[in-house]
């Protein structure tokens, strides 16, 4: 059985096994990656990503028996395309009347959950073209059976299906429904899917519109994606003050330019979906990551532990000293990217003399805790906030105004504290790329203090 580091690089390994089976129909424009939502997007969109070709999500409701709960007896997707399993049908006497209704009502719903997980974008016309349908693995069922059906409803000239791992019995499941089935591990019955990936968080909305808009921009704008050889992927264990171990995921492209180390308060850093989505895009600018967790499990128990804002920066000092310690790291730059009550703590570290730090970004962070060290700190500096987060928006602007080196206020138009609107993650990740590509790998130098509206990139009062 193979384990995956997580959906995304489930994703680049599964690019590699598709490219020759998809070989004549790329060059034509002829291919749509179709994402099973939730788990599917993310390796949905590395897929689309190195093929060059559009991305799109495949929603789809359960038609529930409404006198069973947790029954349904079939699955609807866009334009009304139904399958229908007949002996649950006979078995409940649902009758005509009654299935229109239900089907009406989730119609209405998917409808909706389209919109939302699309951001406003068009669906991508399916009409002579080859749609591969990309799952996690989760949904390879009924539900990839009905998938096939919307697909080819919808024009689709021949049908894919493909996951990181599936069920032995997958290739006679999708017999009639997918043309091809490409499945990089067949697990046993004994295996759930979770087994097969070291990190399996959930897929939240927010990170599915992020990914879907990054796509469809990039297909609007003709920019296709440069093949990079797949980065190596490492579990560390780090022994830090006090003899606690922490651990993380140290991610190193070819020829990484400088490391960002992430650090978040909460002890989720590692499995932080967004953490994973903006680390995977500074990945592909050429820069090395580590997300960790400060945290043990058992201390991020203890609300008191994510605000002890010195506890977070010594341990920081020390994973930091042991990036130097280790041969494809210790001559990078160094730079953090900070989270929350985190971004104190990066703070604060990066006034420690006992590292050198170039550059450091903010996310929604808390600088208001590190302001000790503020009028010390010289470390190029941005400090993300959105538009919508009033509170920590007026205390990252306080900061800024102490701070008497290279700092820069960057405001997301509409987002709150979390990043979860639509789009909103994604420019966050697009202004620490930047920002670290900039400071990373050359001398620091000072400008003045300046506040931009993200969107736009003009100052702004």
């Amino acid at each position: 059985m193979r384990v995956f580091t997580d959906r995304y690089g489930a994703g680049v390994e599964l690019a590699q096994c598709l490219e020759p089976v998809l070989e004549p129909d790329v060059d034509g424009g002829g291919v749509v990656v179709l994402g099973m939502p939730r788990g599917g997007m993310p390796v949905a969109f590395e897929i689309a990503e190195r093929l060059e070709a559009p991305l799109d999500v495949l929603p789809m409701r359960h038609l529930d028996v409404p006198t069973r709960p947790g029954l349904y007896y079939g699955t609807i997707g866009e334009g009304g395309v139904r399958l229908v399993d007949d002996a649950v049908v006979r078995e409940c006497h649902l009758g005509d009347h009654e299935m229109a209704q239900i089907e009406a009502k989730q119609l209405a719903a998917l409808r909706r959950r389209a919109r939302r997980m699309r951001g406003g974008h068009a669906r991508v016309p399916l009409a002579g073209r080859v749609a591969v349908i990309v799952d996690d693995g989760t949904s390879l069922d009924a539900t990839a059976q009905a998938a096939c059906r919307i697909a080819r409803a919808q024009g689709a000239r021949r049908v894919i299906v493909a996951a990181p791992t599936g069920p032995v019995d997958v290739e006679k499941m999708l017999t009639g429904y997918a043309d091809q089935v490409v499945c990089l591990d067949i697990r046993g019955e004994s295996y759930p899917v979770r087994s097969e990936y070291r990190h399996f968080s959930a897929v939240s909305d927010g990170e599915m519109v992020a990914l879907l808009d990054r796509a469809t921009r990039r297909s609007a704008n003709g920019v296709g994606a440069a093949v990079a050889p797949t980065p190596r992927y490492e579990e560390v264990e780090v022994v830090v003050v006090g003899d606690t171990t922490v651990t993380g995921l140290l991610t190193t492209p070819e020829h990484p330019i400088g490391v960002v180390v992430f650090v978040h308060g909460s002890g989720s850093s590692r499995n932080s979906p967004r953490n994973r989505l903006v680390a995977r895009i500074l990945n592909q600018a050429g820069l090395a990551t580590l997300l960790f967790d400060l945290l043990t499990p058992e201390e991020a128990h203890n609300r008191a532990n994510v605000y002890d804002v010195d506890l977070l920066a010594g341990r920081l000092v020390d994973v930091t000293g042991w990036l130097r310690n280790q041969s494809t790291t210790s001559s990078l730059p160094v730079g953090y990217f900070g989270v929350s009550t985190g971004a104190a703590a990066a703070l604060v570290a990066a006034a420690d003399s006992r590292v050198a730090v170039r550059a450091i970004v903010s996310r929604g962070g808390r600088p208001d805790l590190a302001d000790r060290v503020l009028a010390r700190l010289t470390v190029p500096t941005l400090l993300i906030v959105g538009g919508r987060d009033h509170v920590v928006l007026k205390l990252n602007r306080q900061a800024q105004a102490a701070m008497p080196g290279t700092c820069q206020l960057a405001v997301v138009p509409g987002a709150t504290h979390l990043f979860e609107e639509a789009g909103t993650l994604e420019e966050v990740a697009d202004l620490a790329r930047d920002w670290f590509v900039e400071h990373l790998g050359r001398q620091r130098g000072v400008c003045q203090p300046a506040e931009v509206t993200a969107q736009s990139g003009r100052s702004s009062s």
